[in-house]
């Protein structure tokens, strides 16, 4: 049973490593794994408690690497690693007191320990997913996504459940994971759904006592950040699976702190006949259209049945870390130009063309690669140097005379205050080419 705590304080934690960060590494593992049907396989097909029960007498992560899966975080340019500690399926990852539905009495091992010890080795932050939800417990009510909905005596299975009792177990195991594995840097709470439908109650945020949990949090971790699935305001907010078109604030326009969470191919989970997967040189523009807007970028992978990293997803990753190691800069630590400076230069860039700023450097991110020139407007007197950012060569910068009549191969002028650079005619071999601009 958790112990009593103090209201959450009104302050948030120091999210700067957060927003320094910009990209990290979602890891979704479990039951469903072994499935390989989606991480939603118990509810999607309606399984029984008994049916279900047949993967964790099976499940063996004896491929499960937590070094590897770290290394391969820190090889992408991701600077943090958020495992999913219990998903919805109820299953622990971690040796739980007060469950014997874990892998650690299944197969006596501790993936949380190990992954906490593998990601902190790497030098990255921790973060801990952790599902409110959980269709094993006995006292978790059927609802509208339990597996149960469609049973022939469905709502008379809710006699004699008791959310009380499984809050109690619910903070009893969060408390565990706060305190069992050393400084927690971000916790990933998973989810509220505060509408009724189909005749039954959603789930709301006094069913877990989400103020509750925060305090814990706030108690036991007070440094982690903490997202917005509460159904209450957290520290950072987390649109998943589609991009935001503009940086994300609250209703009085204050901007927030955001993360886009994105899988691979749809599934969070292993889904082995899932092809549907997002290419490597889509999820760079996704990561830089994410920094331009102010917000961090969490990619995910699901590991097979055995716990490996499938050889597509290691592939991914060591093509997103192909590009940051020679990109980094204009992502870490990196954010949206300023209004000013963006509307500035909007009308004299090419299309596909895409800002970051970084204390003295402004990005160019190309996604598309013109001919010959990038024309600057407002610029001719703020930069002092440009380079091409994979291999730092230098571009040329000029500035023409607005006067200049276009004739045969001379251009015409451009409007006072433009910079031109001049690009080679051949695209650079990298997802996305980036010119950095020293700043004065």
């Amino acid at each position: 049973m958790s112990q009593p705590v103090q209201p959450a304080p009104p302050s948030h934690p120091d999210r700067a490593w957060f927003t320094e960060a910009r990209f990290g590494l979602f890891v979704h593992f479990g039951l469903y794994s072994a499935a390989a049907r989606h991480e939603w396989v118990l509810s999607n097909e309606r399984q029984t408690a008994e049916q279900y029960a047949r993967y964790a007498e099976v499940f063996d992560p004896d491929l499960f690497d937590a070094r590897a899966i770290a290394r391969a975080a820190k090889d992408a340019g991701m600077r943090y690693v958020v495992l999913t500690t219990k998903h919805h399926d109820g299953f622990a990852l971690w040796d739980s007191a007060v469950s014997d539905y874990s892998v650690a009495r299944t197969r006596g091992r501790d993936l949380v320990a190990e992954l906490a010890e593998a990601v902190r080795a790497e030098g990255l932050r921790l973060g801990l997913y952790h599902s409110l939800i959980d269709w094993h417990h006995p006292d978790f009510t059927v609802d509208y996504l339990h597996p149960r909905r469609d049973d022939p005596d469905a709502h008379a299975l809710n006699e004699g459940r008791d959310m009380a009792r499984y809050r109690a177990y619910l903070h009893a195991q969060v408390r565990e994971l706060l305190t069992g594995y050393g400084a927690v840097d971000y916790v990933f709470f998973d989810y509220t759904y505060a509408h009724d439908r189909d005749g039954w109650r959603g789930k709301y945020p006094e069913d877990w006592d989400a103020e509750g949990l925060l305090a814990l949090v706030r108690e036991l971790q007070p440094q982690a950040v903490v997202n917005d699935r509460l159904g209450i305001p957290g520290d950072l907010v987390t649109p998943e699976q589609y991009q935001p078109d503009q940086p994300m604030r609250d209703d009085d326009g204050a901007l927030l702190t955001w993360e886009a969470c994105q899988t691979l191919n749809g599934s969070w989970g292993y889904d082995r006949d899932n092809t549907r997967f997002k290419d490597p040189d889509l999820l760079v523009r996704m990561l830089v259209d994410t920094v331009s807007k102010g917000g961090n970028l969490l990619l995910n992978i699901g590991p097979d049945g055995r716990g490996a990293i499938p050889a597509r997803d290691a592939g991914t990753l060591a093509a997103l870390g192909a590009w940051t190691r020679l990109h980094g800069r204009s992502i870490h630590g990196a954010g949206p130009a300023e209004p000013a400076l963006a509307e500035g230069l909007a009308p004299g860039l090419p299309p596909g063309v895409v800002l970051t700023r970084r204390a003295d450097r402004l990005y160019l991110h190309l996604f598309a690669w013109p001919f010959a020139h990038v024309h600057l407007r407002g610029l001719a007197d703020r930069v002092r140097y440009a380079q091409l950012l994979h291999d730092g060569s230098e571009l040329r910068a000029t500035r023409s005379d607005p006067d200049q009549k276009a004739w045969n191969t001379t251009p015409g002028g451009q409007p006072p205050g433009t910079l031109t650079l001049h690009l080679p005619t051949a695209r650079p071999d990298v997802a996305v080419p980036v010119v950095e601009l020293f700043l004065r």
